[in-house]
């Protein structure tokens, strides 16, 4: 959803609160969420511009993931985390130690493995 998706939304009578609600989707879990007509209501009255990115799920996972961190830094323990992820090659469900960058693919650890034995790592030393 774009800036101007969103300007759309303030044009549809900003005083009434004539919004609906529209279907997102997840960043991180790919499914379809509810951006009610009332979240965007208060998206509009705090001058926020950007649609929501996660479902509820998600954000809540993304803050203990975030909040495990700080602890972390706080008190010079690591933190072990596991984050769900989809193997960009054989699309089978699995879990990572690590958040994913958007748009950098993660590899379950059979493609991971059959990828570096084949050379795809680029780290075997050979030359």
């Amino acid at each position: 959803m774009s800036v101007a998706d969103f300007e759309a939304f303030e044009t549809l009578n900003p005083d009434s609160g004539d919004f609906e609600d529209k279907l997102l989707n997840c960043i991180d879990c790919s499914s379809e969420f509810v951006w009610t007509a009332g979240a965007q209501a208060f998206f509009r009255d705090k001058a926020l511009l950007n649609p929501p990115k996660r479902c509820k799920e998600c954000k809540i996972a993304k803050n203990r993931r975030l909040e495990a961190v700080e602890i972390g830094r706080i008190t010079g323990k690591k933190q072990r985390i596991e984050v769900k992820a989809e193997c960009a090659r054989c699309s089978e469900k699995t879990t990572v130690p690590f958040y994913p960058s958007q748009g950098r693919p993660v590899y379950c650890r059979t493609c991971f493995t059959q990828m570096s034995a084949n050379g795809g790592s680029g780290s075997n030393g050979s030359t």
